[in-house]
Parts: structure tokens; sequence; C-alpha cells
């Protein structure tokens, strides 16, 4: 659980210090806070980082800093209160310091010193005869100094990557002392050189001495450069970790060797005959990987003065867990600026799904933008490399802390993943390229967002809790739902549950057979007699029925929580894949870094291509966005023209079906983006469309909209001719998804650039079509059949191997259908409920 999340249980002592605080800092017994709806705390001092407490019932009270009262403390403080206010004009400030504020002077320990010792009357008057040369550098002082408080900045990473060089830049900025272990700790308490003690003990001893050194060692307020070998030594670590702030410098290996072969380094601990420097690099990793607190990714080789910047903005980032905030596309300007308490983050929104007023949530700061260096640092990396320097600068550690947050994308992306490269890049003809995203358990893209976002889930939830997670899907989500929540430690299964809709004959069979074969004794799958339109507006019409919901909450102590790609946490893994695949391209040498490419993607909900637009705007160089619609093509017509409209549109089931959607959910937050974050604008345009039945956009949104993408659509016939000619010509089999953006691709293409097309699902899952594609006369009815008839083809890729072991084990099991009515929904709902949260185990 997150420092957010697990501070709530703090809010009746919140309460009690504000009725308290005009009576002086010496009763505060809690210097933790949190909003009336906040989720995460958010912590009165935040000069120092939250501890690793997994719950809450681990926190004591008074963890930061417990206060002591010091009358003689209160004394110099009000004397400098005085001084202050005397000085306030040179600062051009109106001084405000309160009874509250006094108590972030005694909290943060320097100050407080200099208040007791340091203010004589003669340092009174030679700071009141020159005020403004005093002001200047108090002002200076206190910018610099306020960043660490007692704490130190400990700088971790590999031999070469700078921690020596870039400490003594970040402590003269912040003017404070720089402790180098290896130097001024090492060599100093061994009077020998680190070299000759290495090879004096031996690799093994060497490291224990070290490790003995390190529990030895002790400061406060200083930056201090760890050796490339500290983190090898747990217990050392666990000690300077206590007092500090670990900033890991993440810098590529090919730099990190090019470095050290300039330098001439001949105290590598490891290296020897058996052990090449690159080998030593990828075996320490892990070590950095357990420690840290911050990354700072270093990219290219890149100036020190430039990397110093980034550890203090890196820092600045970490103790500000204020910073990133989520609001409703729907929230207007004004609101926002009145309703600070209401603010939400991310622990908040993958919990919350759905705003309350019906909107979606975004970042309200926006995505970070990478720089060209940076991206140029992950051409080299794997696929969890990218994925965790990307998420974390967009998932704030407060929610989740960085190591934690690497530890579930390497559980997310493992050994259920087919391939190893994860997401891997083919060329397919000429310049189009496949991005495969179907190696997951489930066979299909959305298992990169739900083989994390659980565990995303399971992290941010309150202990006290149990969760229902409604799922309405038009054929891979639901049993990438059911698959992914599968995965979960026994203790929240025990408290997490999933309830799947999907319309009852608008997935293929071997869609359906996932899904009932994936229902576990937490997780049903429901099938409706209606379309996907119908079970999504049915799930976003039960999380905004507070009768229902604080019917649940109140009987059941149960809360819903959504997992289709209206949640950000849904979106967000989905820009990882983008990204990675523009490196892809650019490693295999088709272009050089800053080439523009193509993306070209089956649409429906508008979620996948809003994750490739996403990455455009954090720095991955796409030209276009070209939005594939199958025979639904409600969203190329709007693209075109403006104009959405379901007046008279009936949905059209398809080959495709994944895409067979009229209502596109994460268009909502597009449209929040081109319209300057104007909520009121896109509450007026959804609120037409669900009266009115469409809207229209201005001719400046259109000119926006067009700048970022095309669209097109395919029919059937055309699909089932793609799969066969390309089949026909390169032995290579596409699903009626990659079909659909592949007829696109072919006519909106100019040829100027290559054009990533993403391949969304196998073909297994949709085997009828891909053998009528392909011409077979006739087809068993059996998906087991249908499944070892196409692996005889020896085609590529090759046949879904999880998707064929899933089905020889649960068959076409039985499975509930329901009638497309509210009131019947609800009622399973709550039947899921009984059976699971009321069931002794």
């Amino acid at each position: 659980m997150t420092g957010r999340s697990r501070c709530r249980h703090l809010s009746a002592a919140h309460a009690h210090w504000t009725s308290v605080k005009s009576e002086g800092a010496g009763r505060f017994g809690c210097a933790c806070a949190v909003g009336a709806r906040g989720g995460r705390a958010r912590h009165l001092w935040q000069r120092s980082p939250p501890p690793p407490y997994r719950s809450s019932s681990q926190i004591p009270c008074s963890v930061w800093h417990p206060f002591r009262r010091d009358l003689n403390a209160t004394h110099s403080a009000l004397l400098l209160h005085n001084t202050l206010s005397g000085l306030s004009s040179c600062l051009g400030k109106t001084p405000t310091i309160t009874h509250q504020k006094m108590f972030h002077i005694f909290q943060y320990r320097p100050l407080r010193l200099i208040t007791q010792n340091s203010l004589s009357s003669m340092c009174l008057k030679l700071m009141l005869s020159r005020p403004v040369a005093f002001a200047q550098i108090w002002k200076s002082w206190f910018s610099s100094h306020s960043l660490l408080g007692n704490k130190n900045i400990i700088l971790m990473g590999p031999p070469g990557a700078g921690k020596t060089t870039t400490g003594r830049i970040v402590g003269q900025k912040l003017d404070c002392p720089v402790i180098d272990i290896d130097d001024d700790v090492l060599e100093t308490s061994w009077n020998m050189s680190v070299s000759e003690k290495l090879q004096d003990v031996g690799y093994e001893e060497f490291l224990e001495e070290e490790g003995k050194a390190l529990l030895n060692f002790s400061a406060s307020g200083s930056v201090i450069s760890l050796s490339g070998s500290n983190p090898m030594h747990a217990a050392g670590m666990q000690h300077v970790k206590k007092n500090g702030i670990v900033v890991y410098l993440d810098v590529p290996t090919r730099v990190i060797m090019s470095r050290l072969k300039s330098m001439a380094v001949d105290r590598i601990v490891g290296l020897s005959a058996g052990n090449s420097l690159k080998d030593i690099l990828q075996f320490r990793k892990p070590f950095y990987k357990r420690w840290y607190d911050i990354r700072v990714f270093c990219g290219e080789d890149i100036a020190a003065e430039v990397v110093a910047e980034k550890v203090l903005d890196a820092v600045k980032r970490y103790q500000d867990s204020e910073l990133e905030t989520f609001i409703s596309t729907r929230s207007s300007r004004s609101g926002r600026s009145m309703e600070k308490d209401s603010y939400k983050y991310f622990s908040d929104i993958v919990i919350q799904g759905l705003a309350p007023d019906g909107g979606l949530f975004v970042p309200e700061r926006r995505l970070p933008k990478f720089t060209a260096g940076e991206w140029q640092g992950l051409i080299e990396a794997t696929y969890i490399e990218r994925a965790e320097v990307i998420l974390e600068r967009c998932i704030h550690p407060a929610d989740i802390p960085a190591s934690k947050l690497a530890e579930i994308i390497g559980t997310a992306y493992g050994a259920n993943f087919s391939c190893s490269k994860v997401a891997p890049v083919r060329h397919l003809a000429g310049n189009q390229f496949l991005l495969e995203l179907f190696h997951g358990p489930t066979a299909s893209f959305k298992d990169f967002a739900l083989q994390l976002m659980p565990h995303l889930f399971a992290s941010c939830i309150p202990r006290s809790c149990n969760y229902l997670i409604l799922v309405a899907t038009s054929g891979d989500t639901g049993s990438a739902v059911l698959d992914g929540f599968s995965r979960l430690h026994d203790t929240d299964k025990r408290r997490i549950a999933v309830m799947n809709f999907f319309p009852e004959d608008g997935v293929s069979p071997i869609q359906k057979s996932q899904m009932i074969g994936c229902q576990r004794e937490n997780a049903w799958s429901v099938g409706v007699k209606s379309d996907f339109d119908f079970c999504q507006t049915a799930i976003k019409q039960i999380f905004t029925n507070s009768d229902f919901t604080g019917f649940l909450t109140v009987e059941y102590g149960t809360a819903l929580a959504a997992a289709n790609s209206i949640n950000w946490a849904r979106l967000l893994p989905q820009i990882v894949y983008h990204a990675s695949a523009y490196l892809d391209l650019v490693h295999q040498g088709i272009i050089p870094f800053g080439s523009p490419v193509d993306i070209c993607i089956p649409t429906g909900n508008f979620g996948n291509i809003l994750a490739a637009f996403y990455a455009k705007m954090m720095g991955i160089p796409i030209r276009k966005c070209i939005c594939a619609s199958n025979e639904n093509n409600v969203l190329t017509d709007f693209i075109r023209t403006g104009v959405y409209d379901l007046r008279g549109r009936k949905l059209i089931p398809t080959f495709s079906s994944a895409v067979d959607i009229l209502k596109s959910s994460n268009l909502e937050r597009y449209l929040h983006l081109i319209a300057n974050e104007d909520g009121q604008l896109v509450t007026q345009l959804f609120n037409q469309l669900e009266n009115q039945g469409h809207f229209q956009l201005r001719k400046d949104l259109l000119e926006k909209l067009q700048q970022d993408l095309v669209a097109g659509w395919c029919s059937e016939e055309d699909c089932l001719a793609a799969i066969h000619s390309v089949y026909s010509t390169t032995g290579y089999i596409l699903d009626t998804h990659t079909a659909v953006a592949k007829v696109v691709a072919d006519r909106l293409q100019d040829r100027t650039c290559p054009i990533i097309i993403s391949s969304t699902a196998h073909y297994s899952k949709f085997a009828p079509a891909i053998l009528r594609a392909l011409r077979i006369a006739e087809i068993n009815q059996n998906p087991l059949s249908q499944l070892h008839l196409l692996s005889s083809y020896s085609a590529l890729p090759p046949i879904h191997w999880s998707l064929l072991e899933t089905l020889k084990k649960t068959g076409n099991g039985d499975h509930q259908v329901c009638a497309a009515d509210m009131s019947v929904l609800m009622h399973h709902i709550e039947t899921l409920i009984q059976n699971h949260f009321m069931k002794v185990f």
C-alpha cells in the first residue's frame, strides 16, 4: 500500500492538529496530514522521504519528526520572526509566519540551531544594518538548504556513472558537505587505497570490509557519493538509507564502458580474467534497483553539470508529493482553483477509475517530456528497462515507490510473455513494420496493461476495504482482466474480485471460451444479450449510481472500481510499447533517431491510438497517427468531418469484434487535450452526444485534430482479402484487426517514412475468420480443432501455445447469460459480492 493511501487513518490526527495549532507547536503529536478526500499522505515537512512501511498498522502516529518543546528555541524563533518581518520588504514578500510556519522552522534542524545559538545581538545589528545584502544571502541559503534538511542525498550507481563529480557539483549548489565514500571514508579508515585493499584481501572480504565501514559511517545534511559496490552489502545500505534519499545515476552500459576504458580504472570489485566489465555491470543492476528512491536517467554521455541539475530536480519532485495531481476532463478551470482538497493523485484514480462528474481522469500538468538524449539512452535497453524509466517519470514515488514499481514491472513482463523482447517489431513489406502485441498470456495487446494494472491496483488500495472490479469488454479485455487479477497474491485475491460483462453474441467463439475458461472463484464472466456499447454504458451508469454504490459500501464493505481503458492505469502502460517500437526501429538501423514514423492502429475505444499520441507528446517523433476503423466507422467520419453522429447508426458485428464500438470513451481525453483543458466544453459536447446523439467540433479544434490524426475504414471483404494476400506473399498471418489496419495503411501512407502497424491480437483468437480468409472450405466448429488446423500451416507467427493450452484445459464451460437490463446486471454484481466477500476463508 502506498504512502498516500496508508495514511488515511491519520486524518483524525490532522483534525486535532488543526484545532490546537493556535496553542503552539508543542502539542503536535503527529506531523502527517491528509486531505479530506486524498488517498495518499501529504507530509507537512516534505524534507524527509516516506519510510518503506508495508501496512498502515506499522506507522507510529508521530513517525514524522516528533516535536520537542523547547522554550529557548521558541524564544529564538520568535526573535527570528521579528527579524524576518523587518526584512520582508527586501525579500519582496509580506511576512506571514504563523504558528504553523514556526513549527516548520523548528522541524528544520539547521535553522533551529541558528535560532538557538547563532542569533546574538551583534548578529542582529549586522543583519539590520545591511538588510538588502542579508536578504539576498538569506534567500540563497534557505532555497538551497531547505532541499536537504537533516537528510543526505546519496548518489548510487556503477563505476564511471559520475557519482563523485556530480556529488561535488550538487554539494556546491546546496552549499553543504560532500562525502565520497571511497576517498573520504574507506581510504581514510584503511590507510591505503581502495585498489590496494582489494588486492590485499580479495573480492569477498573486500565487500565485507567495505560494508563494515559503511555501518560505522553517519552523516546528515550532506551529499554522499557511494562506491560502485556499496549496494552489494545489504546491512550497510539499510544503515545509510535510513537518513537519506538514494539517487540512482542510471547511465547506459555502453557509456559506462567507454568512460572506464578512457579512465583506466583499476579498482572495480569483481573484475577478473573470468568476468568481463559488461558482465559485472549487468550483475550489479539488481542491487542498484533494490535500494534506490529516485532514478536519474542520464541518457547519452552528458555533462556533469546537467546531471547535477537533473539530480536536484528529481529530489525536488520526490519531496513534493503535491506536485502531480489529476483532474476530470469535465472539471472547469475556475472550479479547480477552488477545490484543492478534491485533487486526486495516481493512487486515488487507479482505485476510482471514473471521475464523480462522469469525466475521465487526466494529469493536470500533462505528461513529462524526455530529451532526445534520454530517448537515445534507451535504444539499447530491454523492454522492461524502458518501461521502468518511462513509468517512473509518470507515477509519483509517493504513490508507488520507484523500487516497488520496478519490481511490479519485472513481474508483469516476465516469463508470462512468450517472447523475450515482449513487444518485438517485425518487418512486413516495403516500409511497413508490425508491432507484435500478442505475446502475452491471453494473446492480445490488452495484456500489456492488464498484467501490470492489477499489481498497481493492489499496491494502492487500503487494506481495510474490499473491491469489485467491473469490466465491459468487446472481446479481448475480459480474458486479459481475469488472467491479470488471477496472478495476484492470494491475500490480494481475497479482497479483490472481478465481474466481466461481454456481449453474448458479439465476440468470437475462442474469445468467449477464453473468458469462460479464465473464471475463478473471485472472477465471473456474464454474457449480456446486447452489444458492447450497452455493456460499457451500463458500467458507467452503475459507477455514477450513488444509491447503489453506497449500498454496497455500507452493506458489504465493498467499493467498485473499473479496469476498462477509462482507468488511467490501463492507458499509461500502452505508451511504453509505442515508444519502444520507435526505439527498436532505431536500434535495428532502419532509421536514425529523430526521423519520423507514422503509426496505424485498429481503433475502437480510442485508447491505443491515444497512447501513441501521448508517446508523441513525450518526445517520440511520430508524424501521423492513423486511425483504422472497420464498418463501424464513426471515428473515421468524425476525424474527417468533425461531426460525431450516432443518430441512425446501429452497431454492425464484424470479424474485428474488438473495434465494434460506436461510443469511443477515450476520445474525451483527446478532445480535452486539444481544447486546452476546457472541461466545460468537453462536458457540453458529451452531454449533447448522450442526449441528442451527436456533436460537432469547432473549426479550430478540427484543424488541430487533423494535424495529428488521419483516418480510414475497411470493409469485411477487404479485411479477409488482406489476410489472404499477406499470407500468400510473405507466409505471415494477420489477425482480423491487424488486417483492418493494414488495408487502411496501404491507402493512406505516402511512403515517405516507415509506418508501424499495431498488431493487436494473435490470429488464433479469430480462427474461423482466418480459415475463411485462407479459403478453407470446411471449418470444424470446435475451437481446438480450428487451432490445430491453423498450426498445420507452419505460418508466421507460430500458433499461440498459451492460448491453445488454455482451451485444452477449460473447453467451453458454462457461463451465465443475462438480459440487457440494468437491474439484472446490478443483481449479478451483488450476488458475486455475497458469494466472495461474505465467504469465510
